[in-house]
This record gives C-alpha cells, sequence and structure tokens, in this order.
C-alpha cells in the first residue's frame, strides 16, 4: 500500500467525514498560549514587513482555519499595541496531496468574513494559500518560513516500517497486531522506534533549512507518559486488532491481509523526542510538555466510532478494500459505547516548541 495516497482524513463533509468530526482536533487549541508566545516572539524580534506562517498536515476540516485566525488575531492586537504597521501575511496551509484541498478552500470564505468581523485581525492584509507535499522532505526555499505550525499530524510516521512484513519460522513478525500491542515482540517495538525516529530527524532538517534565522515551530502530536508501549494510542490500535481479529475468525477478513497490515503510526515519549532534538543541535528548545486532552469532547460510541473513521478510515480502506470499513466502524461503535464512552479516557498530547539555533 502506498501510504501517501491513503494517508490523509476523510474527505468531503458527510457525516464520517473529518470536517464534521474533528471536535476532538479542536481541543489542542489548548496550546493557543505557546502559539501566541512563538508568534509574539517571532515578529517583536525580527519586525518583517512580510511574514510566511505555514499550517502543516492542515487536513480538509475547518480546524485549519482556527490556526490562521489565532495567529492574525495575535499579529494584529501586537501591532496595535506597538503603534506599528502590520505585516502582510502568507498563510500556507499544507498537506498530503492525497488531501481534501477541494473542501478546505470551500470554507475559505467563511474565513474571511471571519476575520473582517475581528477587530485585532481585520487590519492584517493576508493571502491564503495550498501547498501540497510530504512534511518528511522540503517543501519551501531556503530561509523563507517564519513559523511552522503543526497540530495532531506527527504522530503519522512516513511508512509502516520495513521489516515488519518479515516472517520468523513462517509467522508473521507482528501477528494478530495492527500497532505496537501486548503480543508484539521488542523487535516490533524497535523497527517503530527507529522508523519516528528516522522521520523526525528529516522533517526537523527540513524545516531548519526553510526557517528565517530566529524562526520557530509550534508543534503538537500524540505522545505517551508511559515509558513502556502501553500508552492510549496501543489501547485503542489493540482494540481494533481484536475487532479485526474476529472478524478474520468469521471469514470477514483473510488473515494474510490482517498480518500484512500495519499503521504508520507512532507516539514517542517525551523523552525520546527531546532526544531526536538534542541530537541534531539545531534547535533550542523553548518548551517541551506533555498535556492531557480528556476524550470527553467527543460523546457516544457512535460519535467515537465516526471520528476514528474519519482518521483511519481511508488508510484501512486502501489496505483491506471498502468491502470491511462500514461493519469494522459498526463493531467499533459498539466497544466504544462499551468501554471507551463509559471510562475516563485521557490522550497525551506533547507540546513542543523550537526556536532555529544561528549558524556559527
Amino acid at each position: 500500500m502506498e501510504v501517501k495516497k491513503f494517508l490523509h482524513m476523510a474527505g468531503g463533509i458527510g457525516e464520517s467525514s473529518y470536517a464534521s468530526n474533528s471536535k476532538f482536533q479542536k481541543s489542542i487549541l489548548a496550546i493557543r498560549p505557546l502559539l501566541e508566545e512563538a508568534v509574539i516572539e517571532v515578529h517583536k524580534s525580527l519586525l518583517p514587513e512580510k511574514m510566511v506562517v505555514a499550517d502543516l498536515g492542515c487536513s480538509s476540516g475547518p480546524n485549519a482555519f482556527l490556526v490562521l485566525t489565532e495567529v492574525m488575531k495575535i499579529i494584529g492586537k501586537q501591532c496595535q499595541q506597538m503603534g506599528v504597521q502590520p505585516p502582510e501575511m502568507q498563510l500556507f496551509l499544507s498537506d498530503l496531496p492525497g488531501n481534501d484541498f477541494n473542501t478546505l478552500f470551500r470554507l475559505l470564505d467563511d474565513f474571511e468574513e471571519c476575520m473582517k468581523a475581528e477587530k485585532d485581525a481585520s487590519s492584517v492584509l493576508h493571502f491564503v494559500a495550498g501547498l501540497p507535499g510530504s512534511f518528511y522532505g522540503r517543501l519551501f526555499p531556503s530561509q523563507s518560513v517564519h513559523l511552522f505550525h503543526s497540530s495532531n499530524s506527527l504522530h503519522w510516521i512516513s511508512q509502516a516500517p520495513e521489516g515488519l512484513d518479515s516472517k520468523t519460522e513462517h509467522v508473521p513478525l507482528n501477528r494478530g497486531n495492527i500497532y505496537i500491542g501486548k503480543t508484539s515482540s521488542s523487535h516490533v517495538v524497535n523497527l517503530y522506534q527507529y522508523q519516528f525516529k528516522r522521520d523526525f530527524t528529516l522533517f526537523l532538517n527540513s524545516r531548519f533549512n526553510e526557517l528565517v534565522p530566529g524562526g520557530q515551530m509550534v508543534l503538537a502530536f500524540l505522545g505517551r507518559k508511559e515509558k513502556d508501549q502501553n500508552g492510549p494510542l496501543n489501547s485503542v490500535m489493540e482494540a481494533i486488532s481484536k475487532l479485526l481479529n474476529s472478524m478474520v475468525l468469521e471469514g470477514l477478513v483473510e488473515e494474510e491481509k490482517l498480518d500484512s497490515f500495519n499503521m504508520p503510526l507512532y507516539a514517542p515519549s517525551m523523552e525520546e523526542a527531546e532526544a531526536v532534538i538534542n541530537a541534531q543541535g539545531l534547535y533550542e528548545i523553548v518548551h517541551i510538555k506533555m498535556t492531557e486532552v480528556n476524550m470527553d469532547t467527543i460523546q457516544g460510541g457512535e460519535n467515537v466510532a465516526m471520528s476514528m473513521q474519519s482518521v483511519f478510515g481511508p488508510v484501512i480502506l486502501g489496505h483491506f478494500g471498502a468491502g470491511i470499513v462500514d461493519e469494522l466502524f459498526s463493531r467499533i461503535s459498539k466497544f466504544a459505547a462499551e468501554h471507551l464512552v463509559k471510562e475516563e479516557t485521557k490522550v497525551h498530547f506533547l507540546a513542543v516548541c523550537l526556536k532555529k539555533k544561528e549558524q556559527m
């Protein structure tokens, strides 16, 4: 399966689309104070006449414009307080080519109306553009971007780790699992950790080349508090694995199909992420903290299933085909109603702010 082709949120505006099921992702605005500090610091220290801001992994829902709205409000207010003319803003929305940019740009008129009504942002001249491409590589010219933002995206790695399709004594390496499960070997864990380290290193190197001197990045992505592999993401993927295994026993899914499928995800610990950043020596860590977001923002098993389908559905569809998707997420709905909704489920996010170091 070609990950770039299927790794995107569900498009359109239907009931299982990401645009209709991104309420939980909206809660990531809990990092707004971090974003505000970065925007103010970059603008105040550089005072650019033209300021370039890029949201990486924007997806197709209205949340993409929430970030742009916040940035423009912060800039407008800052300039009013300083008594200076706001910079012209070039705002980029970037995601993989398979992202539903058409739905995203249909929301642009609403965004512009919102900007006219915002006292702090109405005076800021701005230009919005879409940019398809993977953030695990270069996207912009050298030293051209003042601020990068990315929420809820960097836990998606560029591919399922190489080597997971190998077999030991004719048994698939990660048999019966679609991620790191309780029965996964230490070798499976190591392969996921290596893939995350490689991808995150590439991301950091690419952004370093693209940031202007003194530029910053504000990042938020799934992490885990636990040093072992027992975080919330593992629990969710384990539940989906069990449901798929039950469908194998019922003859609805081929066992070989299940054993060859591994989610291109990884939720690092704070120590893992920090180690990769420090190893590069390219950034000053302004802030790094693990935060908790309560899944109570999604209510009801059916809503949980719809939210999961909007996020994981396209990847599952790309591997297994359309025949099982509705049945699988119907079972997820029942499971969520019995377990996830009744329990207080918290998801851990890594909130990171990095400042580009000056080159010697």
